[in-house]
């Protein structure tokens, strides 16, 4: 592991299919000597279980997996310290989750636990967001206080960040 880069913040934006998992992969997996993949994606129907899937066997054999759609903050204090980075792919579908399970008016309280737990990171980790604001505006307003959040959450993501990329068709760009 390069020591220099043991509790770094690295977060990858970039639209859907941009290849922002891909690039997270391989930058995690060629850093580090351990890591775990922390997904927040749930099984909701057929094609979310393919998709999943998909994910899975694009990591290796290699990469340790925990599940926790919601409480992301519990899971990196308590369930994440036996290895060197952590991947949380994606933090807008955690978001998502919590706007949909626990309401509008408690995002901020998940998202203030997750920023200071990251804050207080004890290994590397690298966080997948979607960039959902240079689409069109969305048509009903649960879209849009999503994409709101959503947007405001990457400000203050990037802002903790060590280092942010931007990928765009596979190609990445190094914002910081």
């Amino acid at each position: 592991m390069n020591t220099a880069s043991s509790k770094e913040l690295v977060l990858v934006l970039g639209g859907a299919r941009s290849g922002k998992s891909s690039w997270a992969l391989r930058h995690t997996e060629k850093t580090y000597d351990s890591y775990l993949f922390l997904a927040t994606a749930e099984v909701s129907d057929k094609e979310m279980a393919e998709r999943i899937r998909l994910h899975k066997e694009a990591r290796g054999p290699k990469w340790g997996l925990l599940e926790e759609p919601l409480r992301l903050a519990g899971a990196l204090e308590t369930k994440c310290s036996n290895v060197d980075a952590v991947l949380i792919d994606c933090v807008t579908v955690w978001l998502g989750n919590v706007l949909l399970k626990k309401g509008a008016e408690r995002a901020p309280e998940f998202q203030e636990r997750l920023l200071k737990a990251l804050a207080h990171r004890t290994q590397a980790i690298t966080i997948v967001s979607n960039e959902v604001g240079t689409g069109i505006v969305p048509e009903h307003p649960l879209g849009r206080q999503f994409r709101d959040l959503a947007g405001l959450l990457n400000q203050r993501l990037a802002a903790l960040a060590d280092r942010v990329v931007y990928i765009v068709a596979g190609i990445p760009m190094y914002l910081k």
